[in-house]
């Protein structure tokens, strides 16, 4: 931990001290051979929460925010690698424009709500006011209290319509986030993923407590209460936010029988020459 960083500014969790070596590495992080294994059922799972959200007519809508670099979308990429991207969507919206400036702040969001049978995943979202907007002076004081005051009633009437609303916060402590960024500017490959947004953010360390503690003085209710996701061991982070996600539904397995596969129509048609067709160099 940062000593530069005040008391509790931190999201440093505890982990427990007498931890299972076959489980977990020196570091105190689970190994890839228990991660490997575990995710692989869990997607398995994940499957057949997708059929049963389409059979029983679901509108479920997840909302992931956190620090920068803890972990959000690595977590939404487990989610989608095995489900069908018709029926688990993921909604990453870029700047607002000009003219959704002008609009009521939620309108934009709203579009990309789901529809019956529809699980949507929001990599971030309206919580960018409470947040990002907040630190970095994007928004004005006004704004921002007039969202901590209209948020909560607009999630209630969300629930009230049908919407199941998850959310949750990744949180990483400030010397993991450091290491990562570090980690990411190293790697040209990586470095794309490092942006002025994230430096300023990890300057800001400090104001982004405040502001997660202020959003959830507010936000965090009954009705959509935030679940908190410590990161620090990615592995876990993405075990842990898998199994509480489908821990929130008592689905069953509808996964429809294997189908028998028709045979081919005869058909008279005679194909031009394949040598007319021009392809791709063979360099494999």
């Amino acid at each position: 931990m940062s000593h530069s960083l005040p008391a509790g500014a931190d999201d440093v969790t505890a982990s427990p001290r007498d931890r299972d070596p076959d489980l977990y590495t020196r570091k105190g992080k689970l190994r890839r051979s228990v991660y490997d294994g575990e995710i692989k059922s869990l997607q398995e799972q994940l499957v057949q929460l997708q059929y049963w959200v389409q059979s029983q007519g679901l509108k479920v809508l997840v909302i992931f925010e956190g620090r920068g670099s803890a972990g959000k979308g690595g977590v939404i990429k487990r989610i989608t690698e095995r489900t069908s991207p018709r029926t688990v969507k993921v909604v990453a919206l870029p700047k607002p424009t000009e003219r959704q400036r002008t609009q009521w702040y939620f309108q934009r969001y709203v579009e990309h709500l789901p529809a019956a049978g529809e699980v949507v995943l929001f990599d971030r979202s309206w919580y960018n006011r409470s947040n990002v907007e907040w630190v970095m002076d994007f928004c004005t004081e006004d704004e921002h209290a007039e969202f901590l005051r209209s948020c909560p009633e607009f999630e209630r009437m969300l629930v009230r319509s049908g919407i199941v609303v998850v959310k949750y916060w990744f949180s990483v402590s400030f010397e993991e986030q450091r290491r990562r960024f570090e980690a990411r500017n190293a790697e040209p490959v990586k470095r794309w993923k490092l942006s002025d947004m994230d430096l300023a953010e990890h300057e800001l360390y400090v104001r982004y407590s405040m502001a997660k503690d202020t959003t959830f003085q507010f936000t965090d209710i009954k009705q959509a209460p935030w679940y908190v996701v410590p990161s620090d061991d990615k592995r876990a982070a993405r075990l842990n936010c898998i199994s509480h996600l489908l821990s929130q539904f008592s689905y069953k397995d509808v996964i429809p029988d294997p189908v028998t596969l028709p045979d081919m129509k005869e058909v008279p048609y005679v194909r031009p020459p394949m040598g007319e067709q021009t392809f791709v160099p063979q360099l494999f």
